[in-house]
């Protein structure tokens, strides 16, 4: 990726290419693989139109990474004028250090990394969240689940995403033990919920259309 693409402030949006059958998969019981592949479809383009939208009184940039799909396809689906690499192969872990370390070799000195599954993501929590930057190592979003809807860090820090359980409820507790025994600071943003079950979709009724 060019380095003159990357500002200082860069985050990085994580989503899966909505291919029936492949994305949301514990959804698909409750709205059927067409149905699960389109709450992705719709909440992935709210979050990119959300950031888009922060773009315009916030200075950063920001890039897609995407699982399933090729490029061609995410770049007919989202436009071509978005910088979209593939996640790549290996864990969660494995995927969220590779776009870190690459978004720092680039240049950016605060770096974020978001998924497309909390639709109550907004301008205000990325400008509290890059704010907090300037002074705590690290940033969390949690996730009512027990995970995290944001990461940022000031710098790579691979340990970090080492031996974690990911798609378990254990995800922020053991992030935030690795943050300790890394003597990092750490700002945490309000808790939010992710959509990824059935129980969850009455959060996100504005994405599913009536019967």
């Amino acid at each position: 990726m060019p380095i003159s693409q990357i500002a200082k402030q860069h985050l990085v949006i994580f989503t899966r290419y909505p291919e029936p059958g492949k994305t949301k998969t514990r959804l698909i019981a409750a709205l059927g693989s067409e149905g699960a592949a389109e709450l992705q479809r719709q909440m992935t383009e709210h979050t990119v139109s959300q950031v888009k939208q922060l773009q315009k009184d916030f200075s950063l940039s920001f890039e897609v990474r995407f699982a399933g799909g090729n490029l061609q396809s995410v770049h007919d689906w989202l436009g071509s004028d978005l910088i979209c690499q593939p996640q790549g192969e290996g864990d969660l872990g494995e995927r969220l250090v590779r776009s870190l370390l690459s978004a720092f070799e680039s240049g950016a000195e605060k770096v974020i990394i978001i998924g497309t599954d909390c639709p109550d993501i907004n301008a205000g929590i990325l400008v509290k969240a890059f704010k907090q930057l300037h002074h705590q190592d690290l940033v969390l979003g949690p996730a009512e689940d027990g995970g995290y809807y944001l990461i940022g860090l000031q710098r790579p820090m691979p340990d970090l995403f080492a031996n974690i359980t990911w798609g378990t409820s254990q995800v922020l507790e053991q992030t935030i033990e690795i943050a300790r025994l890394l003597n990092l600071s750490v700002a945490y943003l309000p808790v939010l919920c992710d959509i990824d079950r059935p129980e969850d979709l009455p959060l996100c009724e504005k994405f599913i259309s009536s019967p």
